[in-house]
């Protein structure tokens, strides 16, 4: 009933913003895939934060979360990083996590050494057993990331989800390479 009362037109309008919306993305994903160099991942560890879990469940957790990626990474007009991937993991549990995303890292230049600072987020449609059952769900975390144009040490954090014991603070780290 609620929706009987706002008009038809806005009805339209809403409808309009969000295939401008996933136009724009589709668009956006197939630049940085056509322009963009194409990247390898490859992943290996994840700390789980030493105070936010005690000793006994960090001794059961998966630290070495083993995984492997690709995707494409565009450098924009700007000079800034917009990447699109896909990457597989072993979860702290021991089981697949598997998540496909976009990422946006600004970059700075750290003197005439080759190396560069990104500092920016991804967005990620991310899938792991015990969380809905294995249903993709989104997540927005940010992310890091040192090295030359085309070899990087990066990180991600997930931040702790809650004021119990056991949930999140958890760092991400992997190393992405162009090919």
């Amino acid at each position: 009933m609620p929706l009987a009362l706002i008009p038809a037109s806005a009805h339209a309008g809403a409808w309009s913003t969000v295939q401008d919306w996933g136009n724009e993305a589709v668009d956006g994903f197939r630049l940085i895939r056509d322009q963009g160099t194409p990247e390898l991942y490859l992943s290996g560890y994840a700390r789980h934060g030493r105070s936010t879990y005690t000793k006994e469940r960090l001794d059961e957790l998966n630290e070495k979360a083993w995984g492997l990626g690709g995707g494409w990474r565009l450098r924009n007009a700007r000079g800034n990083d917009d990447i699109v991937y896909a990457l597989g993991i072993s979860d702290s549990h021991f089981k697949p996590q598997l998540m496909v995303g976009y990422a946006h890292e600004w970059i700075y230049p750290m003197g005439g050494s080759g190396l560069e600072l990104g500092l920016g987020y991804t967005a990620i449609l991310m899938s792991r057993r015990d969380y809905f059952g294995g249903f993709p769900f989104p997540v927005a975390l940010p992310l890091a990331s040192i090295g030359s144009r085309d070899i990087k040490l990066r990180a991600s954090y997930v931040p702790r989800l809650s004021q119990h014991k056991g949930n999140g603070d958890v760092l991400l780290l992997f190393v992405s390479m162009g090919i």
